[in-house]
């Protein structure tokens, strides 16, 4: 026994370095970096340790807008991509011709360029000398006023930016419960239709149930990922972000490390630690929730 138990060690071995290394080593390194006050980047030295880089951060307007703006951007995304994945997954498990061309095709933004994708929406949403683009086309043949999607108010701005991140995840949602149903047992719905169940009543009943572990898989991994987003924001509306008002928590500890202000690492430092709970706080709820509507 204790031979296969060196032996189960030694093959998980790699994967332990690959986590210390990569992962348990940042996190250590970033939070001394965050109670390290004054740090000087050019000398590598501090004058105090406290918990001054992270009362600064909280207090900075730029990241109160990123934490803004990313909130939104959750709160808005996370449902709207997950409901819609689901009626488009619904409706591709019952189609039979074609499908994997249907699947294909639904499944192509995601492996498409980021940077690709927000310019074709530049192109839709942008208002420019010459152009009011595609959108601002029809809201003007609907009777409506052109909007500047791209440089204009701040909800227009943030409209385009959840339209563009639910364009983005929904490919991946899709592929993942469309793959959920399909494995699902037939008996199932089998027995409810000789019982003359209505096909309402069976998709509450019997196939949220048996797909809400896949479910809550996709709104946990939703939630990190948008609590990441940065690329989407800057596809759009450029690298400054804090000039267009639609920075991100990431984007935030990025200009804190190489942007316009940056050289300040401790304070981004404690912007990621900051940004490090809020995602733990909300997983854990998330698990928590989960094992009181999740069937296995």
């Amino acid at each position: 026994m204790e031979k296969n138990n060196r032996r189960a060690w030694l093959y998980l071995l790699p994967a332990i370095v690959f986590l210390g290394v990569f992962m348990v080593y940042p996190l250590i390194d970033v939070f001394i970096y965050s109670m390290e006050e004054g740090y000087n980047f050019a000398s590598q030295t501090y004058y105090d340790v406290g918990f001054y880089n992270f009362s600064y951060v909280l207090r900075d307007p730029y990241f109160l807008q990123a934490i803004k703006n990313t909130v939104l951007l959750v709160v808005i995304t996370v449902p709207i991509s997950t409901i819609l994945s689901l009626v488009i997954a619904t409706a591709l498990s019952s189609i039979k011709p074609l499908r994997n061309l249907y699947e294909t095709i639904y499944f192509l933004p995601y492996v498409t360029n980021t940077l690709a994708v927000g310019l074709v929406f530049m192109i839709l949403f942008k208002k420019t000398d010459y152009t009011d683009g595609l959108v601002n086309m029809i809201i003007r043949l609907l009777g409506g006023t052109a909007v500047d999607f791209i440089e204009g108010p701040y909800w227009a701005k943030m409209l385009v930016l959840c339209i563009y991140v639910v364009w983005v995840v929904m490919p991946f949602k899709i592929l993942i419960l469309t793959s959920a149903l399909l494995s699902l047992d037939r008996t199932y719905y089998d027995s409810a239709r000789v019982d003359g169940t209505s096909k309402g009543r069976i998709f509450f009943k019997i196939t949220l149930p048996l797909i809400s572990p896949t479910i809550f898989y996709l709104i946990i991994t939703g939630f990190i990922g948008a609590f990441k987003a940065y690329s989407d924001a800057v596809a759009l509306f450029g690298t400054d972000l804090n000039a267009s008002n639609m920075n991100t928590i990431v984007g935030y500890v990025y200009d804190m490390l190489y942007g316009n202000s940056g050289g300040y690492p401790s304070y981004a430092s404690a912007a990621a630690i900051i940004l490090f709970a809020i995602v733990l706080t909300i997983t854990c709820i998330n698990l928590i929730v989960s094992k009181k509507h999740t069937y296995y």
